[in-house]
């Protein structure tokens, strides 16, 4: 892999004026939820949670599950998300509003949020698909941080 140019400030002029498209080797994950939760991530999020490895270098993916009646810790971070629920049906405490949703709605958690979900279902598990913009962030410097409430 070569080395990616560094532009700094007073290198604004030199923007290539053509794009390069870059084909990487891996563009599909397959069976994202056959390979197993990420074991050491999940435990500390108390619920699993699936990453979908693709080499997007501005959003993550993953695929994030609640037991019933389970929950999520209380967490924030300096990354945007946007959540889709698969399946079930629960609610999001996003700082001091609650946010009730179900299979095919979307939720927003703001940058720096405390936030946490539940499973509002004693019988069956909730879904979710969680976009984030953290490699974006993490790419920009490193910015990307996630804070976990004690």
């Amino acid at each position: 892999m070569s080395a990616q140019r560094v532009f700094h400030s007073a290198d604004f002029d030199k923007t290539p004026p053509i794009f390069e498209v870059i084909l990487p080797e891996r563009l599909a994950h397959r069976g994202v939820e056959k390979d197993d939760a990420r074991a050491a991530y999940s435990a500390e999020r108390k619920h699993p949670v699936h990453f979908i490895d693709l080499p997007s270098h501005a959003i993550s993916l993953t695929v994030g599950g609640l037991t019933p009646g389970g929950r999520s810790n209380r967490h924030r971070h300096t990354y945007e998300t946007i959540l889709y629920v698969l399946e079930g049906r629960g609610y999001s405490m996003i700082e001091d509003r609650r946010i009730e949703w179900e299979a095919g709605d979307a939720v927003y958690i703001p940058i720096w949020a405390w936030h946490h979900h539940v499973n509002a279902d004693l019988d069956k598990p909730a879904r979710y698909l969680a976009c984030e913009n953290a490699p974006m962030l993490q790419n920009a410097g490193r910015l990307a941080i996630r804070e976990e409430a004690k």
